[in-house]
């Protein structure tokens, strides 16, 4: 068996991944190149980040992927004893943002890495700004 196709079953059968990710899947079923697509990779970073196509797969967005990543980020932050200084998360108008900001700030959580997340839409700028001067707290949300 492919090995895409053994990642593919995987999600489709395993009690973690929800119940709408279980049913998109299930929908795709017999459709060799929309199942191929969906996970012959992970879905990677690129020079903006981790973005790609909204749907069920290891090569999508959703909130396995972003999850993955996110612990990817808190190991690495946990590896130079980093937990302290904390994250700053904010997020923009494209669909699932605002979900992935807080998939990301609970995984962050979990680990015992402090979150803020802004309440609201932010330009990338103020994002940039808050992470080099961490002063705005008063305009987020403590996840902690």
């Amino acid at each position: 068996m492919e090995e895409y196709r053994k990642k593919y079953e995987e999600w489709r059968r395993n009690p973690f991944f929800d119940k709408e990710t279980q049913k998109e899947l299930e929908e795709i079923e017999g459709n060799e190149e929309e199942i191929q697509d969906r996970f012959y990779q992970d879905l990677s970073f690129g020079t903006a980040g981790l973005r790609g196509i909204l749907g069920a797969g290891t090569n999508r967005m959703n909130r396995y992927t972003v999850g993955k990543a996110s612990q990817g980020v808190a190991n690495f932050i946990k590896k130079e004893k980093r937990e302290k200084d904390g994250v700053v998360i904010s997020y923009d108008s494209r669909h699932m943002s605002k979900e992935f900001a807080e998939e990301t700030a609970l995984c962050m959580n979990a680990n015992g890495i402090k979150a803020y997340v802004f309440k609201n839409l932010r330009p990338v700028p103020e994002l940039s700004f808050t992470v080099r001067k961490l002063r705005m707290y008063s305009r987020c949300d403590d996840y902690s």
